[in-house]
């Protein structure tokens, strides 16, 4: 290949999302690192990957997207993967939570779901190859106190993934979903040690993920398969099973 395949990570700066622009820049690609307030950590990422760049958009803002994909057209000239993995939750139990937080978590779905028809009109459908790898959760299928809008937001992404597969079929463009279980992250790493004693009491293999894990697998699904299609591939340690 002249020139090398484009993949856009979005909220690409941090955790599974970083590791996942890592390992496509292994696989060989350009790695677009998708960042909305993660500046600095997004900027020292990119220094890191061989012909790394950088977009920043809120993908709750149509406008915004639609800028982006210009800025995407102009750096980089096309877009082979998409992961969407940018996601944004707020704990709250249900009876006291309010639309304005609601409306927070269900922007961010309202954008993977615009971005992914915006990068699919414009590069890959013309190109007539693609992959779309989004970024779900176990708690899309398990449920979780206190995340009800999160919950929803994750399963409704696998039901996405699903749906556009079947559309997309006979174009050669995959679309896949990976659902991380309880994963080693900044997040996960602030929270007290009864709550992570709780969740390694659910996982059979007795430890969470790595970030490094999940994304091997994004890479797997971007590059060499090339018969898994709506499929949602659970990360997990055996605490669901699918």
């Amino acid at each position: 290949m002249s020139e090398a395949a484009v993949a856009l990570v979005t909220g690409g700066g941090t955790g599974i999302g970083a590791a996942c622009c890592r390992r496509l820049a292994e696989e060989g690609f350009r790695v677009g690192v998708h960042y909305r307030s993660s500046e600095e950590k997004a900027k020292k990422l990119i220094a890191e990957l061989p012909d790394g760049f950088g977009v920043r958009a809120d993908l709750s803002d149509s406008d915004a997207i639609d800028a982006m994909v210009k800025e995407l057209k102009e750096v980089a000239g096309r877009v082979d993967v998409l992961v969407n993995n940018a996601g944004y939750n707020v704990n709250a139990p249900m009876l006291t939570m309010n639309l304005e937080q609601y409306d927070s978590v269900a922007q961010v779905a309202r954008g993977t779901w615009y971005l992914s028809k915006m990068v699919l009109r414009r590069f890959m459908m013309r190109k007539g190859t693609g992959r779309i790898v989004n970024i779900s959760s176990v708690v899309g299928h398990t449920g979780n106190p206190g995340q009800v809008p999160y919950t929803m937001v994750k399963a409704g992404l696998d039901a996405f993934t699903k749906s556009l597969a079947q559309e997309l079929a006979g174009r050669e463009i995959l679309v896949n979903s990976v659902a991380p279980g309880f994963i080693d992250t900044d997040m996960t790493e602030e929270l007290p040690d009864e709550v992570k004693e709780q969740i390694l009491s659910r996982i059979p293999q007795g430890r969470m993920g790595t970030a490094d894990e999940v994304a091997d697998v994004v890479a797997y699904l971007s590059t060499r398969a090339s018969y898994i299609n709506g499929t949602v591939v659970h990360v997990n340690g055996g605490m669901y099973g699918g």
